[in-house]
């Protein structure tokens, strides 16, 4: 909680005005039962229409400025609550966003969705409510105590009976709640996997008839869900009728003693009207009270999820000093690299050695699973290595500074990705100081050029979320295109070509080995011809190399390899 609370600290006048003005509120509130107490025993007794009228223009004047006061304390309660939640989700959003794919998998994408949005939204309202009510509703119920003891000290010892009890059923919910919250919490965590998974997969969900499958599994955790929060409701509503009753038997009881030292001259009518009206206002304060502990407890649910995700530390650590590249060394190294995922039993990747001179083209191929996407991984530092070292121009991977790494290593995802804005927007995110000219010649070596321009916005065509208006190949070459734009002098291709034809690969190949920057190349595939004009070939075979060399050479050596061209009809 300390640090979600900080947030707070930009805020401290309106943190400290929004109680203040609240309190003031309720300080005016006390005095009406007062006025109304004089009202009947001095005006209505007396017949007095004169002081009647005066105490009503007295009651007008308080509502009127206690509104005013009222509106003031919701202003700087929302501003405080806004800006902090705010500041919260920014950073919350930062961190994320430095975490390591190993983090990213940790938590699911999911949960992190879920509590950068419904979590902070929660505490926003939490942060909201408590400097609104939590000083105000104490300060009114024992304000009110207080000023019952001022009118009837004999009738006020019933506030004196029933507040602790009130405060004591307010802790016993709030104890019980706010484990049943994590639960609620936890639980649509679990429904937004759900949702999100059979959301991305519709379409391969419906083309195998799996709906009713699908709708299974959203019921359960649905259900589950459902479970949970009306465990968590059930106990959240015990707070409104254990206090109605505790609150209203004293009533009862006030009324009956106010109605016998009324009949023996120890009290008037304006005086038992007054405790009563007191009494009424404790009833109302402490159902505001018990409203904000359930929202208390849901924030603190909330903050407790958030705090976890701030005080992991990404895995992976940079340097603030970057080592700078050795031009004469070779582009990449890797040293007996290997690689486990957390939480799986074999390795991914082991024992790889290989040297890669600057401007090489490497190819990298293997059946799926064979480890060849997390072998190009371990170059940009997506991963750490588990075992042994990778160096690029030189240095380990781990010397470098982020910014110098994002600098020397340009990748196309297996999965190509983009962003919803326009393709200029997308392509900058190669390099936001391009220009139209770079732009359009990384669209050309990618073959995107007539992508870009049968769209009539040209390079400022709206792109979709996740490039939804755009087709596979599509979205593969202006993916291409990004990267070149980075003119990085490393450059991943992962199954970049997969959805394009053999003629436009061929093409978007001779671009490649034509580019003036000559970057070293790994080109990730399945298909023998996308790496046969390499200089050299890495046949990944169960997360080893199992053999490196050209084409003819593996075709005679490596049987793995001869086994996935004859698989494509290639002999020769």
């Amino acid at each position: 909680m300390k640090r979600i609370l900080k947030y707070l600290n930009g805020y401290k006048k309106e943190t400290f005005l929004a109680p203040l003005f609240k309190m003031l509120e309720a300080l005016l509130e006390l005095l009406v039962p007062v006025i109304v107490r004089n009202i009947i025993d001095v005006g209505i007794a007396g017949a007095d229409k004169p002081y009647i009228a005066k105490m009503c223009g007295l009651l007008a004047l308080i509502a009127f400025v206690g509104l005013g006061v009222s509106v003031t304390a919701q202003y700087f309660a929302a501003k405080a609550a806004v800006g902090a939640s705010a500041a919260l989700r920014r950073d919350l959003l930062a961190h994320t966003l430095h975490f390591s794919y190993a983090d990213h998998d940790a938590f699911g994408a999911s949960t992190l969705i879920s509590r950068l949005t419904g979590d902070v939204d929660q505490i926003q309202n939490g942060i909201n409510l408590t400097l609104r009510l939590l000083l105000r509703s104490p300060f009114a119920v024992f304000g009110a105590m207080i000023a019952a003891f001022a009118v009837d000290g004999a009738t006020a010892l019933t506030f004196a009976a029933v507040i602790p009890a009130l405060f004591l059923v307010v802790a016993a919910v709030m104890a019980v709640s706010i484990p049943l919250y994590n639960k609620v919490r936890e639980g649509m965590d679990g429904l937004i996997v759900s949702q999100r998974s059979a959301l991305n997969g519709v379409r391969v969900i419906r083309a195998f008839g799996r709906e009713q499958t699908e709708a299974r599994k959203f019921r359960e955790k649905n259900g589950l869900f459902t479970a949970a929060s009306i465990r968590a409701g059930n106990v959240s509503a015990l707070i409104n009728p254990m206090t109605y009753v505790l609150v209203n038997v004293a009533i009862i009881v006030l009324i009956h003693a106010g109605a016998l030292r009324v009949s023996g001259g120890a009290m008037t009518q304006g005086e038992v009207v007054a405790q009563y009206n007191y009494m009424t206002r404790i009833l109302v304060e402490l159902i505001k009270l018990a409203n904000l502990i359930v929202t208390i407890t849901k924030s603190i649910a909330c903050a407790t999820r958030v705090a976890k995700v701030l005080e992991t530390a990404p895995s992976m650590a940079y340097p603030e000093q970057s080592a700078l590249p050795d031009k004469n060394a070779p582009a990449v190294e890797l040293k007996n690299a290997g690689f486990t995922y957390p939480g799986a039993q074999e390795s991914s990747l082991e024992g790889v050695s290989l040297t890669v001179g600057q401007g090489e083209r490497i190819g990298v191929i293997g059946a799926t699973g064979s480890g060849k996407t997390t072998l190009v991984n371990l170059i940009p530092r997506f991963f750490d290595t588990t075992q042994g070292a990778v160096k690029l121009f030189g240095h380990d991977v781990k010397e470098y500074s982020e910014e110098t790494l994002n600098r020397l290593v340009a990748v196309t995802p297996q999965k190509a990705t983009l962003f919803r804005g326009t393709i200029r927007e997308n392509l900058l995110w190669g390099n936001d100081e391009a220009s139209d000219d770079d732009l359009t010649a990384a669209a050309r070596a990618a073959q995107a050029a007539d992508v870009i321009a049968a769209k009539s916005g040209g390079l400022d065509e709206p792109v979709e979320e996740n490039g939804r208006n755009f087709s596979g190949g599509q979205k593969q070459r202006l993916t291409v295109a990004r990267a070149l734009v980075k003119k990085a002098p490393i450059l991943i291709l992962d199954d970049a070509a997969s959805a394009l034809d053999l003629a436009t690969e061929s093409r978007l190949r001779k671009a490649l080995s034509e580019l003036s920057e000559q970057p070293t190349v790994f080109t990730v595939s399945q298909r023998v011809s996308s790496v046969k004009g390499c200089d050299r070939i890495l046949v990944a075979e169960d997360g080893k190399i199992a053999g490196i060399g050209t084409h003819e050479e593996l075709l005679t050596a490596c049987p793995a390899y001869r086994e996935i061209c004859e698989s494509q009809g290639i002999t020769s």
